[in-house]
């Protein structure tokens, strides 16, 4: 399955040296070295893509477009910790039907690429079809585990919750950063200083001076270490990662992965 993720592990390299596939009239030695060069090239490209797909952090990896419709049952699993943590608290803001059959829980951070990814291009399609029909309620909790612009930015988030703001934040965010990173940005790149936090904090209606002291003192961070801690017991390691009803589907898959697993929670 081509998992769209950031995990915490080893990064991977591939080293390139010189490939020589030029063809000529000439027969002999040249000719045994070409099925070679080819096999070296593929090993390049497979290796490419695991990079783009699973590397670590450091710089803003490419994903292959397109995505896997693999069938839910090769992207969903499930485990007594990820049922255990579909139990929500008083810091988990729904987004839709508070009373809905199915739950849907993010665990994302916000300078993931993957995250953003998703953000962009399969959570409208869920909010449209599954939340703002009132079949599905959906919840994000941080992860930040790329740097300490993924911690300020998670705890701006929460000071917007202390407003019942999260999600509009929450998309601030993540709108903010998609766009930060189609112009090269990178992790820890700058981009969310405390003048950007602030100012999305105005632009999604915060009570402003509540906001800039709770920003500046970082006065949730220990709600967001907490959530990490929680979601590290429930098998997270990586983002974007999701649970719907104890199943876990494990990054940026495409809609129809989604559509499937919570088609069948509603059917069951």
């Amino acid at each position: 399955m081509d998992e769209k993720k950031y995990p915490i592990g080893e990064e991977v390299e591939v080293n390139v040296g010189e490939i020589d596939v030029s063809v000529g009239p000439q027969k002999g030695k040249r000719d045994m070295f070409l099925p070679i060069s080819i096999l070296v090239a593929a090993v390049v490209v497979g290796g490419a893509i695991v990079f783009a797909t699973l590397y670590k952090g450091g710089s803003t990896p490419v994903a292959p477009a397109g995505g896997n419709n693999n069938a839910v049952a090769a992207a969903a699993t499930t485990t007594a910790s990820a049922i255990q943590a579909m139990t929500l608290g008083s810091r988990d803001a729904i987004l839709g039907n508070a009373n809905a059959a199915v739950t849907i829980i993010e665990y994302g951070d916000y300078q993931c690429p993957f995250c953003g990814e998703f953000f962009s291009q399969t959570e409208p399609q869920i909010i449209k079809n599954y939340v703002n029909t009132g079949k599905v309620r959906y919840v994000f909790r941080d992860f930040a585990f790329l740097g300490p612009e993924s911690t300020a930015a998670a705890n701006a988030a929460q000071c917007a919750e202390d407003q019942n703001k999260l999600w509009a934040y929450h998309d601030a965010l993540y709108s903010a950063k998609v766009a930060d990173q189609t112009n090269g940005g990178r992790e820890d790149d700058g981009f969310f200083s405390a003048t950007e936090l602030l100012k999305l904090g105005r632009q999604v209606g915060l009570t402003m001076s509540t906001f800039t002291s709770c920003v500046n003192n970082n006065t949730d961070a220990a709600i967001v270490a907490q959530e990490k801690t929680a979601a590290s017991a429930a098998g997270i390691d990586s983002t974007p990662m999701f649970l719907i009803n104890g199943a876990i589907i494990s990054g940026a898959q495409p809609y129809s992965t989604f559509q499937q697993a919570l088609d069948g929670a509603l059917q069951g």
